[in-house]
């Protein structure tokens, strides 16, 4: 077992490198716009996990998974080749729901902060149901006498 900041090295390397691999190396014309988000790495430095983004839609996202998994073998003897491990580590790729996710919620806080505007809107000109002041005071008699 490998400590865990090996560990961390190793899956920013690999990131690096599949990075640097994609957009210079690897020609295949399902490749949408991708981008490497994140890489990590098991304790034994066996398998790494790729998350990635594509830029696009559904069928460019299928096109550009497609692509990376025929292009794997590539990318893992090239990680072999640029790390120096003993074993490289096989290559899995996984889409990353964060940037969908990040949109989603992005767009909850717009509408909520439309539906907050339109409040503020209704509320400027109305006026309280009662007194301004809706606590009771004590009466300034009593604190006379007092």
């Amino acid at each position: 077992m490998a400590d865990a900041a090996r560990a961390r090295k190793l899956a920013d390397r690999i990131q690096q490198i599949v990075a640097e691999m994609l957009e210079r190396r690897i020609k295949d014309p399902r490749l949408g716009f991708v981008t490497v988000t994140d890489t990590r790495v098991t304790a034994d430095l066996r398998e790494a996990t790729v998350f990635y983004t594509v830029f696009g839609s559904e069928a460019e996202r299928a096109d550009s998974a497609a692509a990376l998994e025929s292009a794997k073998g590539i990318l893992r003897s090239e990680v072999g080749r640029q790390t120096g491990v003993r074993f490289a580590p096989t290559l899995a790729f996984k889409h990353d729901p964060l940037p969908d996710s990040a949109r989603h919620l992005d767009d909850l806080i717009n509408a909520a902060r439309a539906r907050d505007a339109e409040v503020a809107r209704q509320a400027q000109g109305a006026a309280y149901a009662g007194e301004a002041d809706p606590y009771r005071k004590p009466d300034e008699d009593e604190d006379e006498s007092a």
